[in-house]
């Protein structure tokens, strides 16, 4: 269901909620792509919601436009989008979703794909979370900034023209403790079945187990 949070600064903006089934585990925070809260992004959170976690899912292009989802064949308007984004802000509404689900009881994981890929990493250096996820993290130059405060297992296809070979060898450079698989054969977006030209089952199904391990690790 979607419901709306206060962030620290006044800001309210829309979160889309899926409830956890069974015993709760803990939250996942799950951080979009430049597209806004998709339809095939709440298909994930139905997949964490079914191991037990309740997962939150901001809305973090409502402070540049309300309720923005953008089809996946205009990119440019979701990266337009993205780029008037404040990053401070920007981890100010992902916080609002973490101290949501904390309210609930247990530990809180990050997610994100694409540009929350990135921001997930960032996640992991300046919010209280318990571990971090990055699917095919993009923009990561400028998260190099901090050391990681939390664990973080990260997801790259081997053929993604977003980040290629020598900007993900930087950043394994700069974070060593972040756990690292590239998948070949797989390019950006491998792990979105929305967009069957990138996506890639082998590759997102091996991703998903492993963070599925990951958060049983460090949720419980």
């Amino acid at each position: 269901m979607m419901t709306e949070l206060t962030a620290a600064d006044g800001h309210v903006l829309d979160c889309w909620i899926e409830p956890a089934q069974g015993p709760r585990r803990g939250g996942i925070v799950l951080l979009q792509e430049i597209f806004g809260v998709t339809d095939q992004l709440k298909g994930v959170a139905r997949r964490y919601a079914a191991l037990g976690y309740e997962v939150a899912i901001p809305a973090l292009f409502d402070r540049q436009q309300k309720g923005a989802v953008i089809p996946f064949s205009e990119a440019p308007r979701g990266r337009d989008l993205m780029l008037a984004a404040d990053l401070g802000q920007t981890m100010t509404d992902i916080d609002a979703a973490v101290q949501a689900l904390k309210a609930g009881g247990g530990k809180v994981a990050v997610i994100g794909f694409c540009w929350g890929g990135g921001l997930a990493i960032r996640a992991a250096q300046v919010l209280d979370i318990a571990a971090a996820v990055p699917f095919y993290g993009t923009r990561l130059p400028a998260y190099q900034v901090a050391p990681l405060r939390a664990p973080v297992m990260g997801h790259w296809g081997a053929e993604d023209s977003h980040v290629p070979a020598d900007m993900l060898d930087a950043a394994r450079a700069y974070f060593p403790e972040m756990e690292v698989h590239v998948y070949d054969g797989a390019g950006h977006a491998f792990a979105n079945e929305a967009r069957p030209a990138d996506f890639r089952p082998d590759a997102t199904e091996a991703a998903h187990r492993r963070t599925e391990a990951f958060l049983a690790a460090h949720l419980g």
